[in-house]
């Protein structure tokens, strides 16, 4: 069951004070210049304020229209701010729940890896590199890789999954995160983050927002939104000049209204909190996004790459059976894949141990001076030589043969290898001094509910691609099972990159899913990099997003929240630009309908007066900002839907609504302010 952490109340009392108090504090000019609509409406009601001041000093008018416009004008400025303000509010609120999960516990250190003796020191004291003690019971102290040993790990306060997990040296499943606690056994955990640059401060600070940067197309959108407020300001700046020629004076109070109001102050307001609510969105699906941009890409990306192991299968495979070629004892190839597997820390070296064990009560303790030799992505083997020279080997099918020489590809060794493939199960040849003695049956499980899911990526335009070390026979079995689209077999990380380049080179934004160390370049070209947080620190490192509960196909959730954000920015701003059309109806005609009566026929509201009339745009203009808030902070909802129809869905309901609210709008304030005799 996926679970996902608390989710923060929209109009949450512990949000709502501080963001009161921030939305006060963000006046300051410094902050106000980082969305410039927004500075342009404070310094437009900072001025008003100062006419206000002086005429109630000389009372050298009437002051009624002008302070309310003053103070509307205010309250837009707030409100905007208070609009941030909540969206950052609730991401520090989720922050603050991680927060609560790292603990300042006592640390067991040992002077070495497979030291006796420990010293308890404080966990802030500890630096990369050193070694600690973690048994039964213990919080795990910091950031780090299992060494030694193996424990059940309950890594609830991070992820929300109930279920303890198995961490262990070696293989994909040796990192740990600090704050969570060992519940069996005892491990050797070596530190890979000095105290306060952990993988869980990283998440408190990313979550906080304090790292975010503004994405390309809200930059593009700042851009255009400035250019607009600025052809305004020139536009209304010249008005009085064009006022004087026909002999009207207009207040420079109404002048500050006019810009106010044709600016789009409405999606200058809420940018901000699209943005950071689009990230907000994604910690409550336990996805930590590292930046604003990842979140953003994600919702244009049209092909996912995913690691097999541990991504789309469970990732510990096990040994089922020996399946020895004729002329070899089952309990020979037993005795040479056990010998070969002493040294294997991984989950399968380790099972095959264990099976052998386990059918022929064979003997597990070491030659002395058996060398092991370890596994690599080149040469896809591992194995080790005995004292006598004898040389035991196990790997991938081609690897094993290719050593062993062409003689040694005989019918039933290709019949064992397809057997096990077509069972989605991984081959193991086993070979002694290259003579190849037969196949281990390593089974893969795929991750139940995942067909499903990709069966709904492939619905949203997404294309899948499983990307494995695994030989062809074998990756088709599971991509069969799984349900993807593609599969790149035998893959080293130099070729998971080249595949990765050559979609971008098509255009194409790519999405990447892993776990592993080998996982990591491609993580890091990927424009979307999700790293599951039970794989290695380098490929948490590499991936600019983290999934807590190491779910692959979450990143449905993720496209479609990258997508809301997209749609709900697209929204607001086709919202933004259609309702300044009524505003000009609203006053354009009432700054100037006395001089010239032609313009009468466009108060096509029938607003009262010219003072009404300009109160109410400006009224509307700031409440307007406080409808949306919900709306910004939600997301659109998403349907899965071409560009041309996405596009006629906001001109229909955005841009129509953007032009008939304002009209609806304005009018019944006009109603309201005209009853109440405030203009």
């Amino acid at each position: 069951m996926i679970h996902r952490s608390r989710d923060i109340a929209l109009f949450d009392p512990a949000i709502l004070r501080p963001a009161a108090v921030s939305a006060v504090a963000k006046l300051d000019p410094r902050q106000l210049l980082r969305n410039p609509v927004i500075f342009v409406t404070a310094a437009a009601a900072a001025l008003c304020t100062v006419l206000l001041v002086r005429e109630v000093v000389t009372g050298a008018g009437p002051v009624a229209v002008p302070a309310q416009i003053v103070a509307w004008l205010w309250f837009t400025v707030l409100f905007a701010n208070f609009a941030e303000a909540i969206a950052e509010g609730r991401g520090k609120a989720q922050a603050d729940s991680l927060r609560r999960t790292r603990s300042e516990t006592p640390a067991k250190k040992l002077a070495t890896a497979d030291a006796l003796a420990w010293d308890m020191v404080p966990a802030p004291s500890l630096r990369v590199g050193d070694h600690v003690l973690v048994e039964t019971g213990d919080l795990i102290p910091g950031d780090g890789d299992v060494v030694s040993g193996i424990a059940t790990v309950d890594e609830s306060a991070v992820t929300g999954e109930s279920a303890p997990v198995i961490r262990e040296s070696g293989g994909d499943r040796s990192a740990v995160t600090g704050g969570t606690r060992v519940v069996s056994d005892r491990i050797v955990v070596r530190i890979t983050a000095d105290p306060g640059t952990g993988f869980l401060d990283r998440m408190i600070a990313l979550v906080e927002g304090a790292k975010r940067q503004k994405t390309p197309n809200e930059i593009a959108l700042t851009i255009l939104l400035v250019g607009m407020t600025l052809i305004f300001l020139l536009v209304v700046v010249t008005l009085p000049a064009f006022a004087g020629y026909m002999g009207v004076t207009v207040p420079v109070v109404f002048l500050c209204a006019l810009l106010v109001t044709l600016i789009p102050t409405t999606i200058g307001g809420l940018l901000s909190a699209i943005g950071i609510a689009g990230m907000d969105r994604l910690v409550r699906f336990n996805v930590i996004a590292k930046s604003g941009r990842a979140v953003e890409a994600a919702g244009d990306i049209d092909v996912l790459l995913l690691d097999k192991t541990g991504t789309i299968t469970l990732g510990n495979r096990q040994a089922a059976e020996f399946l020895p070629v004729s002329g070899v004892a089952e309990r020979a190839l037993a005795e040479t894949a056990m010998l070969s597997s002493l040294a294997d820390d991984t989950p399968e070296g380790k099972s095959i141990v264990a099976l052998a064990r386990e059918r022929f009560a064979l003997d597990t303790a070491a030659p002395a001076g058996m060398n092991f030799i370890p596994f690599t992505a080149q040469t896809r083997m591992s194995g080790a030589d005995l004292p006598d020279g004898t040389r035991l080997r196990k790997g991938a099918p081609d690897s094993i043969l290719a050593r062993a020489g062409a003689h040694s590809v005989t019918r039933e060794l290709t019949l064992a290898v397809e057997r096990v493939a077509k069972a989605g199960g991984t081959p193991l040849v086993v070979s002694r001094n290259d003579r190849v003695l037969g196949v281990v049956h390593l089974k893969d499980i795929v991750k139940p509910g995942i067909r499903e899911r990709f069966n709904t990526l492939r619905g949203m335009g997404i294309r899948t691609v499983m990307i494995t070390g695994d030989n062809r026979l074998t990756a088709a079995a599971i991509a069969a099972e799984a349900g993807v689209d593609d599969f790149l077999a035998e893959a080293t990380p130099e070729r998971k990159l080249e595949l990765i380049r050559g979609f971008q080179a098509e255009g194409r934004l790519v999405a990447m899913c892993g776990d592993g160390s080998n996982d990591a370049p491609a993580l890091a070209q990927a424009d979307v990099g999700v790293a599951m947080n039970t794989g290695t620190q380098a490929a948490r490192e590499a991936g600019n997003m983290v999934d807590l509960e190491s779910d692959p196909t979450k990143l449905i959730e993720v496209v479609m929240i990258g997508k809301q954000l997209l749609m709900s920015r697209g929204a607001l701003t086709t919202f933004s630009i259609a309702n300044d059309v009524a505003k000009y109806f609203a006053i354009i005609p009432a700054l100037f309908v006395a001089a010239l009566p032609q313009l009468a026929p466009l108060n096509v509201m029938g607003l009262s007066s010219p003072e009404s009339a300009i109160l109410s745009a400006i009224i509307f203009n700031a409440l307007i900002i406080v409808a949306l808030i919900p709306l910004a902070l939600k997301g659109v909802a998403y349907r899965p839907a071409g560009a041309a129809a996405l596009l006629r869905r906001n001109l229909l309901v955005y841009g129509l609504g953007g032009l008939v609210v304002p009209f609806v709008g304005i009018k019944a304030i006009d109603l309201l302010v005209t009853l109440l005799g405030l203009a």
